[in-house]
């Protein structure tokens, strides 16, 4: 008989939503002003809203721990139906700019629709949700303006990609930097320090046992850092693996073409010395030996379990062409 999943012991004042890919996990807290940590995938953005709204019959805040697209995918329609949205400030910053690179949409070729954030969030601040106060913690590394959440009277701790029971989030050596593994590692020392009674993480179930998580974790992370290359490939597997999921795979004879036309894919083949056309080649054959990726009826799909989305939810714009964060609403 299969053992049942690790429950993890919430106040009743939170609710959390484990979810399959593409969608990040989602915690509701109640109170007079019910707020939501992360929103999904735009994808599923209806099927956000439906499930708030049936368990607090509306969001008055919602904060993102970081700006990737199984993250920040409600916001949208989130905020054309009241809420406020609330990201750490270096995002926030660019949100508002409107930056071309935002929430690494066109990078990744994961669409998000255009939001506004309301509430910059700095590194300690305090802020009420629902009807508790949380501590913004800075925790840079899978992005660099990624974000904890952390609750001190309950020791709860909402750690983003940072980590999971089964992995930690990549990092994006082109884009961020060298130093990116490294950040990430300093991140998860200092969420370890906290001494969380009950970890949530935005991918899988919560761990059973928080410190045997961090140990893995800051092993898992260390390989990150000794490795640069381990860490380009782990995260080129991460980025096609979503890239299958989120369009229902990829006819066979169109995978390798669509690789060789994506930044990301031309930025992890300079890294590891390889042209784009043999890092595409070199990937499939890889995800396809491993078993992570499926060929099925003519299509590559990820093997790993994901919910379907509507090919019409994809067709938002990139940010580059959001209209004005200041236009109304």
């Amino acid at each position: 008989m299969k053992p049942r999943p690790f429950a993890p012991s919430l106040p009743s004042w939170a609710t959390w939503w484990q979810r399959p890919f593409p969608d990040a996990n989602t915690l509701l807290l109640h109170g007079r002003q019910p707020a939501l940590i992360d929103s999904g995938f735009v994808g599923h953005a209806e099927e956000t809203e439906a499930w708030a709204r049936a368990h607090a019959g509306g969001i008055g805040l919602v904060v993102n721990t970081h700006w990737h697209s199984d993250h920040v995918g409600g916001n949208a329609l989130l905020q054309a139906r009241g809420a406020g949205i609330a990201a750490g400030r270096p995002e926030a910053e660019a949100i508002t700019r409107r930056d071309p690179g935002c929430c690494a949409a066109e990078y990744l070729d994961q669409p998000v629709a255009p939001y506004t954030v309301d509430l910059p969030l700095d590194d300690g601040q305090t802020l009420r949700l629902g009807d508790t106060d949380w501590e913004a913690v800075r925790t840079p590394g899978h992005t660099p303006g990624h974000l904890a959440l952390w609750q001190p009277e309950e020791r709860l701790l909402v750690v983003g990609d940072a980590l999971s029971d089964y992995d930690v989030g990549w990092v994006n050596l082109a884009l961020d930097g060298p130093t990116a593994a490294g950040t990430a590692l300093a991140s998860l020392k200092r969420m370890a320090d906290l001494g969380p009674r009950v970890i949530l993480p935005s991918h899988g179930p919560a761990p059973a046992d928080p410190g045997a998580a961090f140990a893995a974790a800051l092993r898992r992370a260390q390989r990150l850092v000794d490795d640069p290359g381990g860490a380009v490939w782990y995260g080129a597997r991460r980025v096609f693996a979503f890239a299958l999921m989120i369009r229902g795979g990829i006819p066979a004879g169109e995978v390798e073409p669509y690789l060789h036309a994506r930044a990301w894919l031309t930025d992890a083949a300079r890294l590891l010395g390889r042209t784009p056309e043999t890092l595409a080649a070199e990937l499939v054959t890889a995800m396809l030996g491993s078993g992570a990726v499926v060929l099925r009826d003519g299509r590559l799909h990820a093997a790993a379990e994901h919910t379907p989305v509507p090919a019409e939810a994809l067709r938002v714009p990139f940010p580059r062409a959001w209209p004005s964060a200041t236009e109304p609403r």
